[in-house]
């Protein structure tokens, strides 16, 4: 009886010492998972974004500076009003203008006179027409005198006139010898004899210069007169070429080139004398007035600062891993430290084609324009802009810090049997806080660890370890 109490004893001891172990088993094991912090994977949606920080500014900025010298005589605008385009902001005294700027409205007038007259005047057109006719008939004349050299120096009616030129001076010298030969024996000192002698020497000399003339008549020219025909010829067919030319540029009316010349002075000149004021050049906000009335200015001294704030803009450097992500027409998000608790919309206006590299790193400009600002967003402001590339839906997540790298692929780890499991993944979009899980074993409903060991660990699919990256 004694023997048999001893072995009920003994078997209650064993029971209640495997118990205690049970216990103390599990006690151990449930202190080994507690040390992980997991999380079961799921799907969802995931909102892929591009950051980056700019600086916010107006859809254009304009400053305005003088382009002569003066002194200002009128302000017509002050910080902050609305202005329009052409709207004049300061005017120069015109007694403190330099003479060429004065002198610019004489010549105003003298500029658009001209152009009036080009464009409503026949005058020109009437000119060319004459001239035209002018210097054909002058290469006609040379042409003919050129092709008179061929045969002798002139015309048969130019010869026989010149025949009859020496016969009248021949007779006429007859006459005046016989009436000297009638006196000749007089004396010297006779008036007389005299006046006969003078008529007889003015009638030789007559008549020496007619037969000298038709002789010449009679005769063929030479290399000398042959050449200077030809050079007659040529000098007036170009002549009758430019006729021609500026016949045919002006025959159908004032010459478009002609206008567009006479234009370019007016327009010069005014804009010689829009040195005197300074205008708006697009709508928008006075933002700054930096000159006084009497102030004397100097070309290239700046008085105005106009934006156009109908939209404000920020630009802001995407880097050439990111670029192609980033699309015209994608939405954004915008926050300011300056402007707590509020968050803005917007959406990608420009993207440049071109990228700009600082210290090896290329940078591509994204324009990103805000659509519902307020009066707290100001120009000049930092903000943080986070351009939506991509909005996914019912996609397995995984969070970002239990994302690893190692040798350039990436695991993340599995708690399988209480143990972690190295697991290989693929990932395709990412925002901020979760990558979206695009290939690889794990599934919707394995227990992630967020926290892995940093010794090596089992890797899935067979025996052996790897290391925990970063």
């Amino acid at each position: 009886m004694k023997r048999r109490y001893i072995i009920i004893a003994l078997v209650v001891i064993i029971i209640a010492g495997g118990i205690f172990g049970y216990y103390q088993y599990n006690n151990a094991k449930a202190a080994q998972v507690s040390k992980y912090q997991t999380q079961v994977l799921a799907t969802g949606s995931l909102t892929s974004i591009v950051g980056a920080t700019g600086t916010v500014r107006a859809n254009q900025t304009t400053l305005l500076n003088w382009q002569t010298s003066g002194r200002i005589s009128k302000i017509n605008v002050v910080e902050g009003q609305s202005v329009h385009k052409g709207d004049i902001l300061a005017e120069l005294d015109p007694a403190s203008l330099p003479q060429t700027v004065i002198l610019a409205q004489s010549d105003l007038v003298n500029a658009r006179r001209a152009l009036d007259n080009l464009k409503n005047s026949e005058t020109a057109q009437a000119q060319a027409a004459l001239t035209l006719a002018n210097a054909q008939k002058a290469f006609d004349d040379a042409q003919k005198t050129r092709s008179y050299k061929n045969y002798q120096r002139a015309s048969n009616a130019t010869i026989d006139q010149a025949r009859a030129n020496y016969v009248l001076a021949n007779n006429a010298y007859k006459t005046a010898k016989e009436n000297y030969d009638s006196v000749a024996g007089m004396s010297d000192d006779s008036a007389i004899k005299a006046g006969a002698l003078s008529a007889m020497g003015a009638a030789s000399q007559n008549r020496d210069k007619a037969v000298s003339t038709l002789n010449w008549l009679l005769g063929k020219p030479d290399s000398v007169e042959i050449a200077q025909a030809d050079g007659n010829v040529e000098v007036t067919r170009a002549q009758l070429a430019d006729a021609q030319r500026e016949w045919d540029r002006l025959k159908n009316g004032v010459d478009p080139l002609d206008i567009q010349a006479a234009q370019a002075k007016v327009d010069s000149i005014e804009a010689t004398l829009s040195y005197t004021t300074l205008t708006a050049p697009i709508d928008g906000i006075v933002t700054d007035v930096t000159p006084k009335v009497g102030d004397q200015v100097a070309p290239g001294t700046s008085s105005f600062r106009v934006d156009d704030l109908s939209s404000l803009e920020v630009d802001v450097q995407v880097p050439e891993v990111d670029i192609n992500k980033v699309q015209v027409g994608q939405p954004a998000q915008f926050t300011f430290d300056a402007i707590p608790n509020k968050n803005y919309e917007g959406k990608v206006i420009q993207v440049s084609k071109v990228g700009l590299s600082v210290s090896g790193v290329v940078n591509y400009t994204v324009t990103v324009t805000l659509t519902n600002w307020d009066q707290d967003v100001l120009t000049g402001m930092t903000t943080a802009v986070n351009v939506i590339v991509k909005q996914l839906d019912n996609v397995l997540l995984v969070p970002n810090r239990a994302v690893k790298r190692i040798n350039g692929k990436t695991y993340i780890y599995l708690l399988q049997n209480n143990q972690p499991v190295q697991t290989e993944i693929q990932m395709g979009a990412y925002s901020d806080t979760n990558s979206e899980i695009t290939g690889g074993t794990a599934k919707a409903g394995d227990l992630l660890v967020l926290n892995p060991p940093t010794i090596a660990v089992r890797p899935a699919g067979g025996p052996g370890g790897g290391s925990n990256g970063p």
